[in-house]
């Protein structure tokens, strides 16, 4: 992998902001995805100094709802020709149930629907500049994820930890499929834990905050995360890789939840229909 336009999303914090550094001193056109304008604004100056490269870009765009997701993804295909990988990093792990403005439980549309519209959207895009990648950050409680198209998407079955495994469980059954779906037409995709990296998810207050703070000073930091998305986006011996699960630079096979075809067509032709996507 070379020239081209990556784009990340989240890349104004944490692992994502890290990884953008990592591809900018490779000395690739990066794109940061930011919701907030002025964070994503004092990030891109940071990643410019910290990479030394100029030509990192900023795209102001919110993955909370349908809408705005559109809305990203066209701002982003008027813009760049050349995209040539999508790092879907951005994640919520929320502390108490939010549903957004098309009745999806947040977390739910940031973890799962959000990266399912960017990589179908962007998805001719990135064949014209095949080969390309679509790389997605995931998370190892993805293995205690449990899946129910009833309830999941709608938080109905909300639970602080819960909900963050199960939409971790839908996004590597959405990996599947994809990867399933573009096999052999130069796009690849595949799922990646960038390991226990101190970052600003699942923080809450109250003992449990405190506890949880605590714990996060022996995790690792943004820039160790960053190791294995970055590998997976860029490495020469990759490429061909398709619909692979990722323990940092281990591939893994998955659980008997993740290889469920049935449940990921289901999953998938769900996420069509609340999107309004035809694919």
């Amino acid at each position: 992998m070379g020239e081209g336009t990556y784009v990340v999303t989240g890349g104004n914090t944490g692992i994502g902001k890290a990884i953008a550094i990592a591809l900018g001193k490779l000395n690739l056109h990066v794109v940061i995805v930011s919701r907030d304008p002025h964070r994503g604004e004092e990030a891109l100056q940071e990643i410019r100094t910290e990479s030394q490269n100029k030509s990192v870009e900023l795209v102001v765009g919110d993955l909370g709802t349908i809408k705005s997701c559109f809305r990203l993804a066209n701002v982003l295909l008027e813009k760049y020709q050349d995209i040539r990988t999508l790092i879907n990093n951005a994640g919520v792990w929320q502390t108490k149930c939010v549903i957004n403005a098309d009745g999806l439980k947040t977390t739910f549309m940031v973890n799962h629907v959000a990266p399912f519209i960017l990589s179908n959207l962007l998805l001719d895009r990135l064949r014209q500049n095949a080969p390309a990648r679509i790389v997605n950050v995931n998370a190892g409680l993805y293995i205690k994820g449990k899946v129910n198209l009833e309830t999941t998407p709608y938080g109905r079955d909300f639970s602080m930890f819960g909900t963050y495994a199960n939409t971790k469980l839908c996004n590597v059954l959405f990996t599947c499929e994809l990867a399933r779906r573009i096999a052999g037409k130069g796009v690849t995709v595949n799922a990646v834990h960038p390991g226990v990296i101190r970052t600003k998810l699942g923080d809450t207050t109250g003992l449990l905050g405190l506890l949880l703070r605590f714990a996060k000073l022996f995790w690792g930091k943004p820039e160790e995360g960053a190791v294995a998305p970055v590998w997976l986006a860029t490495s020469p011996e990759l490429e061909g890789t398709n619909g692979k699960y990722f323990d940092l630079q281990k591939e893994m096979e998955l659980t008997e939840a993740a290889q469920d075809q049935k449940l990921a067509c289901q999953l998938w032709e769900l996420s069509a229909k609340v999107s309004g996507l035809a694919v």
